[in-house]
């Protein structure tokens, strides 16, 4: 279902968003790829701005700004996996060899979250709702579609994804070499080794926004200024490709293949 009603289960891809150094920028370049709705929030946020499409939040875009003696944070699109207690599994990351970035805030009444590390270098966000739960629009044109790991080692992220977040890394059937993320029992998305990315691509998560057509997509952000870092290419699960928008945020674009008699 492309609407999300009610709040994510534990473990699960529940949000994304791109700290960029020029906020007004990423918002019109996104806004303008996705055709989303939005423009930059409340100062007492920094001005992130909640992207919505068809009226519902889709994904965030905020301001890269240095905190406290951290230098600013690079220009990627973070995923965020849902916890019912963010203290709990702040713990839980560091007892399993995860590393804590920026420790558990408060955002205003929205929510809880937290910034960490897995043991193998991959950033990722944990998410505790309060007034707010994450992307109630997926799955559809101009939404995120799939969550991706790519690691170095995923024997190493097996071991602590699953004791840490409650996500099982499990072979994916007809995919060799591909992992589903599997939370009670629910592909939630994918993982995969880093032996197909270019030599010395570091371990990250890969967010996939859908698309009616991936080819335009591809010359429309082209021509806002981004950069083609995988060409478009057809996949037993439909056609993408990778770009950079014009301040070196990676994401992916594909149009789904969708089964006969869907």
């Amino acid at each position: 279902m492309p609407v999300v009603s009610n709040p994510y289960t534990p473990g699960t891809p529940c949000w994304v968003d791109l700290m960029a150094p020029d906020l007004q920028a990423a918002i019109d370049f996104y806004r303008d790829l996705f055709g989303w709705q939005g423009e930059k929030g409340p100062e007492e946020f920094g001005g992130y701005a909640v992207l919505m499409l068809n009226d519902k939040p889709v994904a965030g875009i905020g301001p890269a700004m240095a905190m406290g003696d951290n230098p600013p944070p690079p220009t990627v699109w973070t995923t965020y996996l849902a916890s019912n207690d963010a203290d709990a599994t702040a713990a839980k990351i560091t007892a399993n060899g995860g590393d804590l970035l920026f420790p558990v805030m408060d955002v205003g009444t929205v929510g809880r979250m937290l910034v960490a590390k897995d043991p193998t270098g991959a950033v990722f966000g944990v998410w505790q709702p309060v007034d707010f739960f994450g992307a109630q629009i997926v799955n559809e044109p101009g939404a995120v579609i799939w969550n991706e790991l790519n690691t170095s080692d995923t024997k190493a992220a097996t071991a602590f994804y699953g004791p840490a977040l409650g996500i099982d890394l499990v072979p994916m059937e007809g995919m060799e070499g591909y992992l589903g993320l599997n939370v009670e029992g629910k592909v939630v998305g994918g993982a995969q080794s880093l032996e197909n990315h270019p030599a010395g691509t570091p371990p990250h998560w890969a967010t996939y926004f859908a698309v009616d057509d991936v080819d335009s997509t591809v010359d429309a952000a082209v021509r806002a200024g981004g950069s083609l870092i995988v060409p478009a290419m057809d996949t037993p699960v439909g056609r993408m490709g990778a770009l950079s928008d014009p301040q070196g945020g990676v994401f992916w674009v594909i149009k789904p293949e969708m089964p006969e008699g869907s």
